[in-house]
């Protein structure tokens, strides 16, 4: 108990209350490997020097002072039976790895250095040094490691340990413990194999900081740089392996499928199976990202193969978790949710640390398909907050649009931009094309500009997150998106064209039908969602193509003197001028026929007089005769065969005839003429005119829009065009 004082003094203090004859509880809280066991074994030993009797069960009944030991009760342990023990006399000492309940709570410390050398008595400093920095100083992590390093041996064997150990953390959690020891030995002089080995383990175990991504590429070329100078291909494997994992360079996935053959053939050449088979998965990855899943799928069956042959039980369990997420893009609903059962299990049996992550990233996929989004949106916001700058909270967005919320995740495109654009790592093509969706439902023209830039590049391929343990459509389906809010439907058919194309190829059954959805093919849609059992694309949840009627509403009221317009993320306050009554109407009325009269009269029309015809009898007797006198002489003029003659009486005749049909109107009836009506016209037309002028400037969708769906001229009409709302409020 080196360096428990404070812990013993607690223990003793419980055993002198109940030997008063006053009851008393205790919680003793650390992590594992904190000492909490050997705790309560003292604390055993302290009683029985006292006289005291040690219980080890909250049930027995023994009246009067004792001690009763629970070390990790659990939720089966009755909170009455403690408290009953406590009014027993009973010293009742608990030991968890959470606090928890009432009574007082003594949470446990790591030892300093100078008590974990009090601990390791004989050892160099050196290695004292680095078994805290890498255990942060917890005794049974500490204890366990210090046996592992032989009597005698140097910091070279520490090292070899920090090199070899895996990560404590899940993943994206930084073990600042094995950090701190990396960047300690990595400012030392070192060997150059040692320190290539050195440099690509601390670039990796530095991808849970999203600041550090300039870093880590920087460590890892230096680490391969080193290791290409030597001829040992076990360190070249290694160091190739630790660069891909470090870097995530989405841009890379032919380099990335390159570089796994090589790890590959390193491993083997080297004799490193452990290494081969993250050649292997490397693989699988960099061939999902490419948009070949049957080779990705072989790929991964290679690496599950290889982790049987090598007796290496995170092996199963990463290709079980992978099998599932093939499942999903497929629509073998059923299979990939036994999968991610499995994987629960083995995942546990194995110890891999990331496994609650896979499971819950399977589940919550799942979940996204059968159209319940909002209970994701907890979940991923806890996430972000736990692992900030790795895009969950824009998950959270895509989560909260496809569960109808979209104006709320709307909001997010604006706060959460800056940082997706200038981000990297992981995450962050999953996080462009998860915001991308939710732009496309209304965000402004600027930010749908900016994510089609940034998803262009990788057309043609799949949004893969991560090491392949999510994967979220062709690259293609979401420029499409994009494109279709920015008013390019050449653009966006022809990205559906392709993403509907790579669907149909991979048998993506799922995204297949959401992307048709987009299309406008919602017949064909409903078919496949219907047959798979999934909701029925941007209706009733799943993958949203399109904001529901109630979300897609435009707003065009007074407000005082002045009038707002609430188009999506678009919005302006506008001074009252005519020109606005007349839009008012015009929304009010979708697909209506409206005279101008009416337009300028606040809809009750006018009283005019009877109009005037445009030509009068004399008017149309003349223009008969010149056109019958024209024709003689054109028939005169080719029968000379004067050219230019026949050309100019030939304009002239155009021109007669045109300003007949002009005055001429139904089935040959004479127009009449009406100057109050042609006044309402073009009045009408340069009032509306005017305000579009100024929409375009404050919101340039809204104008577009307006300006695609109106028709003016002697009657005015409001025709909505694609691209607008599903109504407006007026």
């Amino acid at each position: 108990m080196i360096g428990r004082r404070r812990e013993l003094a607690a223990v003793q203090r419980l055993l002198d209350e109940a030997i008063a004859g006053r009851g008393g509880r205790l919680t003793v809280v650390g992590p594992p490997g904190s000492g909490r066991t050997v705790l309560a074994a003292v604390a055993a030993d302290l009683a029985g020097e006292r006289g005291l009797s040690v219980d080890r069960a909250a049930t027995a009944h023994a009246p009067g002072p004792r001690l009763v030991i629970l070390e990790e009760p659990g939720p089966t342990v009755d909170t009455a039976d403690v408290d009953r023990l406590v009014l027993e006399g009973a010293a009742v000492l608990i030991t968890a790895t959470e606090a928890g309940g009432s009574g007082r709570h003594l949470h446990l410390a790591p030892f300093t250095g100078r008590e974990l050398a009090d601990l390791l008595p004989g050892r160099p400093a050196g290695t004292v040094h680095a078994i805290w920095l890498l255990t942060a100083g917890w005794p049974g992590p500490a204890l366990d490691l210090a046996a592992a390093v032989p009597p005698g041996a140097g910091e070279d064997a520490v090292v070899e340990l920090a090199l070899a150990s895996p990560s404590r953390g899940e993943f994206l959690t930084l073990d600042m413990a094995l950090i701190r020891l990396l960047e300690e030995y990595a400012a030392r002089p070192l060997p150059p194999t040692v320190r290539a080995r050195v440099l690509v383990r601390l670039a990796g175990e530095l991808l849970g900081d999203p600041s550090a991504a300039a870093r880590r590429r920087e460590l890892a070329d230096e680490a391969v740089r080193l290791a290409g100078a030597s001829e040992d291909p076990r360190l070249q494997a290694e160091v190739l392996d630790g660069r891909l994992h470090a870097v995530w360079d989405p841009a890379a996935a032919g380099q990335r499928l390159s570089t796994a053959t090589r790890i590959v053939d390193l491993a083997r050449r080297g004799a490193d199976a452990g290494r081969e088979r993250r050649g292997l998965f490397w693989r699988f990855v960099a061939l999902a990202e490419l948009g070949d899943l049957d080779a990705a799928e072989a790929a991964l069956v290679a690496y599950g193969r290889a982790g049987e042959r090598d007796g290496d039980p995170e092996a199963a369990v990463v290709t079980l978790s992978r099998q599932a997420v093939l499942a999903l893009v497929r629509g073998r609903l059923e299979l990939a949710e036994a999968l991610a059962a499995e994987v629960a299990d083995a995942g546990r049996l194995a110890g891999l640390a990331d496994t609650a992550r896979l499971t819950a990233s399977l589940r919550g996929r799942l979940s996204l398909l059968r159209g319940d989004a909002a209970a994701q949106v907890a979940p991923l916001r806890a996430l972000a907050r736990r692992l900030p700058g790795h895009f969950f909270e824009v998950t959270a967005a895509r989560a909260l649009a496809e569960s109808g919320q979209v104006a709320e995740a709307l909001l997010e495109v604006d706060r959460l931009l800056p940082a997706v654009l200038a981000g990297a790592g992981p995450r962050w093509i999953g996080a462009v094309a998860d915001l991308a969706l939710v732009a496309s439902l209304g965000a402004a023209p600027a930010a749908a500009e900016a994510l089609y830039g940034a998803l262009l590049p990788y057309a043609g391929r799949l949004v893969v997150w991560g090491g392949a343990n999510t994967i979220t459509g062709p690259v293609d389906d979401y420029l499409g998106r994009l494109a279709a809010r920015l008013g390019r439907p050449g653009a966006a058919e022809a990205h559906f064209g392709r993403a509907t194309a790579l669907e149909e190829r991979l048998g993506a059954l799922p995204w297949l039908a959401a992307t048709l959805a987009a299309r406008g093919e919602t017949a064909r849609a409903a078919a496949i969602a219907g047959g798979l059992g999934l909701p029925v694309p941007g209706v009733t949840g799943g993958a949203v193509t399109a904001p529901s009627p109630e979300a897609v509403v435009w707003r065009l009221v007074r407000d005082g003197d002045d009038w707002l317009i609430d188009a999506g993320s678009e919005h302006a306050r506008l001074r009252d001028v005519r020109g606005l009554h007349h839009l008012r109407t015009l929304l009010a009325s979708p697909g209506h026929d409206i005279a101008a009269l009416d337009l300028v009269a606040g809809g009750t029309g006018l009283v005019t007089s009877l109009p005037d015809p445009l030509l009068d009898a004399t008017a149309r007797a003349t223009y008969r005769a010149r056109l019958a006198e024209l024709a003689g002489q054109m028939d005169a003029a080719d029968r000379a065969g004067d050219v230019e003659r026949a050309k100019e009486l030939a304009v002239e005749r155009q021109a007669l005839v045109a300003e007949v049909r002009r005055a001429a109107g139904l089935a040959g009836r004479t127009r009449r003429h009406n100057a109050e009506a042609e006044r309402a016209r073009v009045n009408a037309t340069r009032a509306v005119r005017a305000v579009l002028a100024r929409l375009e400037s404050l919101t340039p969708v809204a104008a577009a829009h307006l300006r695609a769906s109106l028709r003016t001229g002697g009657y005015f009409r409001y025709e909505p065009a694609d691209g607008g709302p599903a109504r407006w409020q007026v």
